[in-house]
């Protein structure tokens, strides 16, 4: 059964939260509360808990996964970035936005596109994840919580732990996230590519962004 940590979604008990990262670094699977939506993540060198994630939201190897990132600078760790793509992420972070970019070496092969070598990136604007984060002490692998079959991300607590409570190992309860998921742009595109409009504006951006259909 699920871990279930009631907090505060702008000043969150610190010690429910080192509990969740503690449990996050056994090998747990955790629903959290981010600026867009709930989230599954996993420690991000975990192989097992990995594999786990992407069953219970029912994706195969071709879905992007996100990496959670507490600032830019630890983004850039994880993906290649030239000045024109970071002029760009930085308007628009931290916020509910995606971005799709070229992995570094950093990123296991097992987490990139298969065929791409990409891999999702976002900075979240919400106070519970960021220190959650920064007790990780690096970045989270993430998915919409979307359950399969479905298009719309669950944002009731209580929905969350009565349909995943024996799937997962904790749930963060922060209240109800806004019920769109992150807008995902591609920028290994030219232009950039819109490939999911959700929560963030795309204009923020500055681009006239051509839209594409969605995996």
């Amino acid at each position: 059964m699920a871990q279930i940590f009631e907090v505060h979604p702008d000043n969150p008990q610190a010690r429910f939260l080192r509990q969740a990262a503690q449990i996050l670094s056994q090998g747990g699977i955790g629903a959290i509360p981010t600026d867009s939506s709930y989230a599954l993540v996993c420690q991000l060198d975990d192989k097992a808990a990995a594999e786990a994630l992407r069953r219970i939201r029912g994706v195969d190897d071709k879905h992007h996964m996100t990496l959670l990132c507490r600032d830019l600078s630890e983004l850039g760790s994880y993906a290649r970035v030239d000045n024109k793509q970071y002029r760009m992420i930085k308007t628009a972070t931290p916020g509910p936005f995606t971005f799709i970019l070229e992995a570094t070496k950093e990123v296991p092969r097992r987490l990139s596109h298969p065929s791409r070598r990409t891999i999702g990136l976002r900075v979240p604007d919400h106070r519970v994840t960021q220190e959650l984060l920064a007790l990780v002490g690096g970045p989270l692998l993430a998915t919409t919580l979307i359950p399969p079959g479905e298009h719309e991300p669950l944002n009731d607590p209580e929905q969350i732990t009565a349909r995943y409570d024996k799937q997962i190992q904790l749930i963060i309860d922060a209240g109800a996230c806004p019920m769109k998921p992150t807008t995902v742009v591609d920028l290994t595109a030219d232009p950039p590519m819109l490939v999911r409009r959700g929560c963030g504006d795309p204009a923020c951006l500055g681009l006239e962004l051509e839209e594409a259909e969605e995996e």
